[in-house]
């Protein structure tokens, strides 16, 4: 179908996690569900360029610099591809985000910045030094 209607947020409820929306050779969005306060990823960037749209909850971007944006519903951020950054749930419930970026998300890389490598070919000893006990969701 050429056209299709969704509702994120009941989404986020029956989901309750990452959920591909949207794949084709120049463009992929996803549902970004990160279900409790807390809940992190790790420093890392992207080799395309993307989105994040804050649909619920507060989302706070850490940076490399110690900066720091809080975000909240109905805010975006624009990030060039290759730009540093790590997600945080810093809210009271649930964040939940929409993300787009162009290209296929087959061709996405996700690289750790203490690392400088793109995790799909990290070892399972490189994964756990990245890793943060009980709040770590790596993003594709």
């Amino acid at each position: 179908m050429p056209i299709e209607v969704m509702d994120m947020v009941q989404m986020a409820r029956d989901e309750g996690k990452r959920k591909v929306v949207f794949n084709t050779n120049r463009l992929h969005a996803w549902l970004h569900v990160y279900p409790e306060p807390g809940d992190a990823d790790d420093m890392h960037c992207h080799n395309a360029d993307q989105t994040f749209y804050v649909i619920d909850g507060e989302c706070t971007m850490h940076f490399p610099d110690g900066g720091k944006a809080v975000m909240t519903p109905g805010m975006v951020a624009t990030i060039t591809g290759g730009s540093f950054y790590r997600l945080e749930n810093t809210g009271t419930g649930a964040m939940v985000l929409m993300g787009n970026r162009s290209g296929p998300s087959e061709a996405i890389q996700h690289i750790n910045y203490e690392l400088r490598k793109d995790i799909k070919t990290l070892s399972t000893e490189e994964m756990e030094k990245i890793r943060h006990p009980g709040n770590v969701r790596i993003s594709g």
